[in-house]
């Protein structure tokens, strides 16, 4: 049904696509604000509170204390394990859907650095088939603990880098990245997968559907790196991420770019201005569009890479 050019929502929706909507609304609200809210709830809870903000000057401590843990393999098994399997993400995941295929087996006693391309606007493709069990990945990929990589700053955040911890994230750094190449896996796992979405902040202001626009040129660090630890790369594609969200799209060179490349050096998030959906129509809002995404990867011996050593 359209009302002036609006398209609404149907009242017959099943409950199950309701709460899958409601999941990835709940999503995006964090990944896109959380580190605002956890700012604004720290500040809450220490000017207005009389018993918690003590706790939260232990909880300080405690941040002090585990600072480097993003730049040395992140959280244990133990600690990621019931967040990582909590039903929220089966309603995730089944929104769009999302399906991670697997083109060939992994030796689970080696190092492996997945590429991930495209990162779109919030990398939901990546995000829910790694840094959540919902789409199996450690059936798929046995033996190999799975470390998805993300912006340092979100570590530095209280409370919400509680969130991104518990799904197995670590820092976007040299230091944490040769850490994860370089250290051997936590039991029981006999190998490992390293994440890195490497078109970062800048690829998602080249986000737009229907096209892939891929920023690796400038960005061969990664091979570098893992040259020199013995690891096999891994290219991984995220078929319909960029088709999820719409945005204003203003080419290099444009004022409109220069100003989102100046908020981005300050704040090293990409101030993009998009549009999906909303909770009762689907015009615009701040949900995705309910459009399939497909995750794939295939081994890539970095033989094929050596022209890239300098």
């Amino acid at each position: 049904m359209k009302i002036l050019g609006v398209k609404f929502v149907p009242l017959n929706v099943p409950l199950e696509k309701r709460l899958q909507t409601l999941a990835a609304a709940t999503w995006v609200i964090v990944s896109a604000f959380g580190d605002a809210w956890g700012y604004l709830i720290t500040a809450y809870l220490l000017l207005y509170t009389d018993i918690t903000r003590y706790f939260l000057l232990l909880y300080f401590l405690w941040m002090y204390y585990d600072w480097d843990t993003c730049h040395r393999g992140g959280r244990t098994e133990l600690l990621t394990k019931v967040v990582r399997n909590n039903v929220f993400w089966r309603y995730f995941c089944n929104y769009f859907p999302l399906k991670l295929v697997k083109t060939v087996n992994l030796n689970p006693n080696k190092s492996y650095l997945f590429i991930c391309v495209p990162h779109g606007i919030l990398s939901m493709g990546i995000v829910g088939s790694f840094a959540t069990d919902a789409m199996d990945c450690k059936k798929l990929f046995p033996g190999l603990e799975i470390h998805p990589i993300t912006l340092d700053q979100h570590f530095k955040v209280p409370l919400i880098r509680e969130y991104v911890y518990s799904l197995g994230f670590c820092a976007s750094s040299v230091r944490s990245l040769k850490h994860l190449l370089s250290t051997p896996p936590k039991r029981p796992y006999t190998g490992k997968a390293t994440l890195l979405v490497v078109g970062g902040a800048s690829e998602s202001m080249e986000s737009t559907p229907g096209t892939y626009r891929v920023l690796v040129k400038r960005r061969k660090g990664f091979v570098k790196l893992a040259l020199k630890h013995g690891t096999s790369l891994v290219p991984v594609l995220s078929f319909g991420e960029t088709d999820l969200y719409n945005q204003i799209y203003r080419p290099e060179g444009s004022t409109f770019r220069r100003v989102q490349n100046y908020i981005r050096g300050l704040i090293g998030l990409a101030p993009v201005v998009f549009s999906g959906r909303g909770f009762f129509q689907y015009s615009f809002g701040l949900i995705p569009k309910r459009l399939p995404v497909t995750v794939v990867g295939k081994i890539f011996y970095l033989a094929v890479l050596l022209n890239c050593r300098k």
